[in-house]
């Protein structure tokens, strides 16, 4: 896991050399006949950078996206409408039947369908009109980490491609710099932080949220410990009731207009004496977990998880774990 995570910015300047004229053609397929609605099919760590990608086109396109429930078509055979359709498919091994169904299903009715994943031969990769190699490498680890990070970057190439935006296809080119410098980040705060701790909260917004989402299934994953990620607005509601003097919170805290309130909840928690590890770029005061920063804030997140990756699987060690081989899970899991 650990040699993976930092193999991550050659992965990712690998996917940024590759594949050049298949993502302009792409972007200018989606500015030419602009989709009505776009859906997203993922599971797992791919899920997380499917709501990356599907905030990203959002917050700078305005064309909604919704997370598709893939019972639908394997379990209930709902008849999805395809008219004016995109559907977004992220996976690292392309294997499971509740990717692979959907997306033939929409294909087959007319949809426009994409698949981001890392094995190009794999059976989601034959079944989409779009196939976007990730070209993370060969991972063995049961924990994604390359792989995660590669579908983040596949997300921004998506809108950057959409919006023919040179500016960030310019930070794009420079992100694997950024996350060489995540990698050599120190995180060590957070593994003496949280060598006891059996629950914690991890928070984020908007672009952070998803990252959030993806540290708390790597803490599940690599250190038993049950962790739950939540909105810096959402953790203000019922699950605040949970937090007394020592509950531990990780709190990722990047550039943009939701770091302000993200501060705010990190304060407040600190003041009913919870353990707050807060992430937050040099410079900001109570920050103990150095973020680093990209070209364009719209990619810190991606360099927030690259930091985490380390730091997490050292933790996995020092409470006794192997973060590479996690009981009771498997590297594919085929679910319908």
């Amino acid at each position: 896991m650990l040699d993976e995570a930092r193999e991550a910015p050659q992965a990712v300047a690998r996917q940024l050399a590759q594949d050049r004229d298949r993502w302009r053609a792409f972007g200018e397929r989606l500015r030419r006949h602009p989709p009505a609605s776009l859906l997203t099919i993922a599971r797992g760590s791919s899920d997380h950078a499917a709501h990356y990608a599907a905030y990203l086109v959002m917050a700078r396109l305005g064309r909604l996206v919704a997370s598709m429930p893939m019972s639908l078509v394997t379990l209930y055979q709902s008849q999805i409408r395809c008219d004016g359709l995109a559907s977004l498919a992220f996976s690292q091994s392309g294997q499971s039947p509740d990717l692979i169904g959907p997306t033939q299903y929409f294909r087959r009715c007319g949809a426009l369908t994409c698949a981001f994943v890392n094995e190009a031969g794999s059976p989601l990769a034959q079944a989409a009109e779009w196939l976007f190699p990730l070209h993370a490498g060969e991972e063995r680890s049961v924990a994604a980490t390359k792989s995660f990070i590669a579908q983040l970057v596949a997300g921004a190439r998506l809108v950057a491609s959409w919006q023919d935006d040179a500016a960030l296809a310019a930070a794009l080119e420079d992100l694997p710099h950024a996350l060489q410098r995540a990698v050599d980040t120190d995180w060590s705060e957070a593994v003496a932080t949280l060598r006891e701790a059996d629950r914690l909260f991890v928070v984020g917004r908007g672009l952070g949220l998803p990252v959030a989402m993806e540290a708390a299934l790597k803490f599940k994953e690599t250190c038993g410990i049950q962790a739950e990620a939540f909105s810096g607005a959402e953790i203000q509601h019922g699950p605040m009731r949970l937090v007394e003097a020592g509950y531990p919170l990780l709190v990722f805290a990047p550039r943009g207009p939701a770091q302000a309130g993200l501060l705010e909840v990190a304060q407040a928690m600190r003041a009913r004496g919870a353990r707050v590890l807060l992430a937050a770029p040099a410079g900001t005061p109570d920050a103990n977990l150095l973020l680093q920063e990209s070209a364009v804030p719209e990619l810190d997140a991606v360099c927030a998880i690259q930091s985490f990756y380390p730091m997490v699987e050292a933790l996995a060690r020092t409470r006794g774990n192997d973060p590479d081989s996690p009981p009771h899970l498997k590297k594919v899991t085929r679910t319908s």
